[in-house]
């Protein structure tokens, strides 16, 4: 297998698995995640330090009459604190995980573990002040340190991220995977992997009983053996993620894998969703008979998440009505002596498990719409296929600016008070595009559609159809209110560029 194995590896090169040897030449692999280590406790121990900081300057030093000096101020006193609080810091962030290598560069979930460790390292402090009441603390620096600590850490980390991003182009940080499978489940694994050059995996090959070695399947990635070759193969490329292509594989076959690497501490073993791909609100096992038997929910958000998410829609939406009503005013005008017919225009689109709502927009065409179009049969055709028009003839002057700067979608936060729609989620569809869903539709419904999400801030509809699918279903799989505060965030400069916004 070595020699079949080296003569398969004139098809990697150049590429990024070429990068990811050179990277390894320069630095291994082990010492590259040491060296990210050292510098998230520097960047935790700084900005930790900066944050406390910058909150005795604002407490104690800004004058600013709402703080009431209870408190006598001490630099000394809190410097010594300070010192003391930092080492606690790093010792809770490394209880909750963020300096594991399986938990960084995770985005959101990074983020939440983060709120999560600081938010008990601020209790801690508080416990200790009151079961000690001689260790006197002012309420107004520890609320600041709370904040100005948890906002830096994410600066820090945020900024780290990009740059790890930016060095896995060059082949560091990569972890070489190898997929066993290449139907057109494995196939399409290794695909959206090669898409995202971020996401830490690196494809080196396929393993199948069924394809030809050496033979490459999807962009120059070849097979690189048969499910007997595994370890011969993980050994000449240094392995470190199996990923089973679940539909590819007995029973007998997944077992067996594991058997061999499921305990290694150099290997890890992952196994594709399969058919629990289009399963996304979450599965529960009970037990019946002593028998357990796997349920799926039938919403996606319950409970704590639910409540969260519905705080997060109701306290933006609120201000936001009154702070936008002089604008709503304007708009309607604008339409009105534009062209005649109706400010709002209703669109019937699908809700949660499958109900149906009108969601408002402003009007943004010719009320004839459908007679502009009969004049058109080559973009009628192009928009029963693609969905969208780039260039519209129904589109009206005003609509036009409209659509570019998203206004026409303001209306929608009404359906968001009448708890149709939420701020985040996935694009809001009509009942007949339900089709163009297939099997995933089932968990487009499982939540309600957004204003905002992947979509938008992914290009809108610059985006195919079928990566359209793909986002809402990773939104889905994936919420968090982090995750719903940084495609919030993300939106802004979304909206400011018009990319896609036509």
């Amino acid at each position: 297998m070595r020699n079949t194995g080296s003569s398969t590896e004139a098809l990697f090169e150049p590429s990024l698995r070429q990068s990811i040897r050179s990277a390894s030449a320069n630095i291994s692999r082990p010492w590259q995640w040491r060296l990210l280590l050292i510098a998230l406790v520097l960047n935790d121990t700084f900005m930790t330090a900066v944050g406390f900081r910058l909150a005795y300057l604002i407490r104690f030093e800004t004058g600013i009459p709402i703080f009431q000096l209870d408190v006598a101020p001490s630099l000394h006193y809190y410097q010594n604190l300070v010192s003391v609080l930092i080492p606690v810091w790093v010792l809770v962030f490394a209880l909750f995980g963020l300096y594991n290598r399986h938990n960084l560069i995770g985005g959101t979930r990074e983020y939440a573990k983060i709120f999560n460790a600081t938010t008990l390292g601020m209790f801690m402090v508080i416990a200790t002040s009151f079961l000690f009441p001689e260790f006197v603390l002012a309420r107004a620096w520890l609320l600041l340190s709370w904040f100005l600590v948890l906002m830096l850490i994410f600066l820090g980390r945020f900024l780290l991220r990009r740059m790890i991003y930016n060095l896995r182009y060059q082949g560091y940080f990569l972890s070489p995977a190898l997929i066993v499978g290449a139907n057109d489940e494995g196939l399409s694994l290794a695909s959206q992997l090669l898409q995202w050059r971020t996401s830490g995996l690196c494809v080196m090959g396929f393993v199948d009983d069924h394809r030809t070695n050496g033979s490459p399947v999807l962009k120059d990635v070849p097979v690189l053996g048969t499910l007997e070759d595994i370890s011969k193969i993980v050994d000449l490329y240094d392995i470190e993620e199996i990923i089973l292509s679940s539909s590819a594989l007995t029973r007998d076959q997944i077992l067996a894998i594991f058997q061999q690497y499921g305990v290694s501490n150099h290997v890890n073993v992952r196994m594709s969703s399969g058919l629990y791909e289009i399963m996304t609100t979450g599965l529960q096992v009970s037990e019946f008979a002593y028998v357990p038997l796997v349920g799926i929910n039938k919403v996606r958000l319950t409970g704590m998440d639910s409540a969260l998410k519905l705080l997060l829609d109701y306290g933006l939406t609120l201000p936001g009505m009154l702070i936008a009503g002089p604008l709503f005013l304007l708009i309607a005008l604008a339409i009105k002596l534009d062209s005649p017919g109706p400010v709002i225009h209703r669109r019937r689109v699908m809700g949660v498990n499958g109900s149906q709502f009108d969601a408002y927009k402003f009007r943004t065409m010719y009320t004839n719409g459908d007679e502009i179009l009969e004049q058109h049969p080559d973009l009628k055709e192009e928009l029963e296929k693609y969905q969208k028009l780039k260039d519209d003839p129904r589109v009206t002057r005003i609509g036009r600016i409209l659509r570019r700067t998203s206004l026409d979608e303001l209306p929608q936060l009404i359906n968001v008070l009448r708890r149709e729609m939420s701020l985040v989620g996935p694009r809001m569809i009509s009942p007949p595009e339900m089709e163009l869903y297939a099997q995933f539709g089932m968990n487009l419904l499982t939540v309600k559609p957004g204003i905002t999400g992947l979509w938008q801030v992914s290009g809108r509809s610059d985006v195919g159809y079928a990566e359209r699918v793909r986002l809402d279903m990773y939104y889905v799989r994936n919420w968090s209110i982090w995750l719903d505060l940084q495609l919030l965030y993300q939106t802004i400069p979304a909206v400011l560029s018009r990319r896609g916004a036509y």
